[in-house]
């Protein structure tokens, strides 16, 4: 076993290493971690709904009258009149015909990939799809080529020359979580549409922030009904936890028939499917929380590229803030944590080596003297470590 002493001192010698940071209070725009008061600027609680009082009245309610626990699959004793109501609402709001819950979004995109592509198959695959996707690929058996981030005149290549497989499927996210851009999605619907070939797009950055409805990137892009396979998380802007795939009810039916990480897992607890439906409905009933997320994201990106940092993209709350080195972006990780504010380094294999960075997000939640707290943290930790 000495591999293992081996390899762990390697990862922290490159400072690869990775440990966990304790929460000790709730994910708020200010919360405890690790003992400290902190500025919570790393969260995927866009909306800041895990504090909703009308998620947890949801959350309390559900307990009472459903307990603690599922009791089976879904396809056993687990099926709760509550699963279908999530289900249903999510349809409604993604404006397809039917919707499935997975137990996370992890699990939805392995579970829909590896049930939809296998042995004669390809699928085509941004280079910068979350991992959950390269292991759904993986997972397959089905052919992979990967095309360069948001390629489009290389995904078309690439189809041009795939015309003998039995299915093509085209997969991307539709906001990149470490680089906070968008998927090129009409372009991406064209080439669908001209070869014939699927097309899945991974909405769990998307969910809840973008869109006129905050439907998402078909939203967004005013592409609904043109896309697949639409899938998504309850565990970010929703604020619960879980996963969920969108689309024809054929492709819900065979998903549920197929999916192996769907059919063999017990299924999500009352209190999770009751918070998720609430909040889907605290969504739409409240776009002024999208606006004030949108608002705060607007606030902290100008701020900090005043200072003179390198930002990566504008085009989500989700803020990337270059460094590169590894060794330099944890020290500025550490740096912003001793200031009172919690941004982690994001490092190698998360993003390419090289491209370290600070990945900030912010909430609906954060006030103005949040923001102003953590732009002068953020001022004193730059200059300090010469960054800025």
């Amino acid at each position: 076993m000495n591999f293992l002493e081996e390899e762990l001192a390697y990862l922290q010698e490159h400072h690869l290493y990775r440990w966990l940071n304790r929460m000790d209070d709730s994910q708020a725009a200010r919360t405890v971690i690790n003992g400290k008061q902190s500025i919570l600027l790393s969260s995927n609680n866009y909306l800041g709904l895990t504090e909703h009082p009308e998620l947890k009245a949801a959350a309390r309610q559900a307990v009472t009258r459903w307990g603690t626990g599922a009791g089976g699959s879904r396809l056993t004793t687990g099926n709760l009149r509550l699963h279908e109501e999530l289900e249903n609402t999510i349809a409604r709001f993604k404006r397809t015909e039917a919707a499935i819950v997975f137990n996370t979004g992890y699990m939805a995109n392995l579970g829909a990939i590896t049930a939809l592509a296998g042995k004669n198959d390809l699928i085509l695959s941004d280079e910068l799809n979350h991992a959950s996707i390269i292991d759904g690929c993986r997972l397959s058996r089905a052919e992979i080529k990967i095309f360069p981030h948001k390629d489009t005149r290389a995904l078309e290549k690439l189809l041009q020359q795939a015309q003998g497989y039995r299915r093509r499927l085209i997969v991307t996210d539709g906001v990149f979580s470490m680089d906070g851009d968008l998927a090129p999605l009409p372009r991406l619907v064209e080439l669908a549409e001209k070869y014939r070939a699927l097309l899945m797009v991974d909405d769990a950055h998307a969910t809840g922030v973008l869109g006129y409805r905050g439907a998402g990137t078909a939203d967004h892009f005013n592409l609904e009904g043109k896309i697949h396979i639409q899938m998504g998380t309850l565990s970010k802007a929703v604020g619960s936890a879980g996963g969920y795939i969108a689309g024809s009810r054929k492709l819900i039916d065979y998903l549920r028939n197929k999916a192996r990480s769907f059919i063999f897992s017990t299924a999500l607890p009352p209190a999770v499917i009751a918070a998720a439906t609430t909040a889907f409905r605290v969504i739409e009933e409240n776009p002024q929380i999208r606006e004030n997320l949108w608002a705060n994201a607007r606030y902290l990106r100008s701020g900090l590229k005043q200072m003179g940092y390198s930002i990566l993209a504008e085009e989500s709350p989700i803020i990337p803030i270059f460094i590169g080195d590894a060794g330099k972006t944890m020290k500025m990780a550490e740096k912003l944590f001793t200031l009172g504010v919690f941004a982690p380094g994001i490092r190698p294999p998360t993003v390419p080596p090289g491209t370290s960075r600070i990945r900030v997000t912010v909430m609906a939640t954060h006030t103005r003297e949040d923001l102003d707290r953590a732009l002068s943290a953020f001022m004193q930790a730059g200059k300090e470590l010469g960054i800025i």
